[in-house]
């Protein structure tokens, strides 16, 4: 291959590689926006006015929302555009006991298999939580609570159980920064995230699954309370 004939080739590879790099990164940003509530639950997406917030063609773009529909954060609909998913209580009803099996184990494997280095990093991400909680930073509490639950499924160490739960952990994003304006939830949140975290620090692994289970599924418990006629009304 001739000198040219290598740059040119070169050039065709970085340019793809940017090309790839952008739809990649225009998904991440949507499902943020998506995760964080600034697109709502059935809200149709507007790709011109939103790409062009973004700052990038229609051609990652629709390479992005294609990826998120087939996450099923998004769907499309045939000559109506896409919109970000709504999940029905039926959908919550037969999610959340699920992502509480699958969370609960990722504690009860974290809390037998992490390390002291790995629980003093873990002690620092609950002080954090703790102060977003105090403040009432909802925002803040929300990725900080991610990143904890992300954190005792890495400990884990389980490949199988870390592709099912963020399976499922990209649908429940459309609707679990919800629960947090329950009044008293982000406190009632933070303090069973605490009791988790003393669980894995003993490596009392069946108290950790247990707590973990029961933390999720009273998430489902605040988004039931929100839909109730006196919660709608309010």
């Amino acid at each position: 291959m001739s000198s040219k004939m290598y740059t040119k080739y070169i050039d065709v590879m970085s340019s793809k590689t940017v090309k790839t790099a952008l739809y990649v990164e225009v998904t991440e940003r949507l499902r943020s926006m998506v995760a964080g509530g600034v697109l709502k639950p059935g809200s149709w997406i507007d790709e011109q006015k939103l790409s062009e917030k973004l700052g990038v063609s229609r051609t990652p773009f629709r390479e992005a929302i294609r990826i998120l529909a087939s996450e099923g954060i998004l769907r499309v609909e045939p000559r109506k555009g896409c919109y970000v998913t709504e999940l029905t209580d039926h959908d919550l009803n037969d999610i959340f006991p699920l992502m509480a099996i699958l969370e609960g184990r990722c504690a009860y494997e974290a809390a037998q298999k992490a390390n002291v280095t790995e629980i003093k990093s873990l002690e620092s991400m609950h002080e954090k939580l703790k102060k977003h909680a105090d403040e009432k930073n909802i925002d803040d509490y929300f990725m900080t609570n991610q990143k904890i639950h992300e954190a005792i499924q890495t400990l884990a160490s389980n490949e199988w159980l870390t592709n099912m739960v963020n399976d499922l952990r990209r649908i429940l994003n459309l609707s679990r920064h919800r629960s947090l304006h329950h009044k008293g939830r982000i406190e009632e949140s933070c303090q069973e995230h605490l009791s988790i975290f003393a669980a894995l620090k003993s490596g009392d692994a069946a108290e950790a699954e247990r707590l973990m289970k029961t933390h999720i599924l009273r998430q489902r418990e605040v988004l039931k309370f929100l839909q109730t006629p006196e919660m709608l009304a309010v």
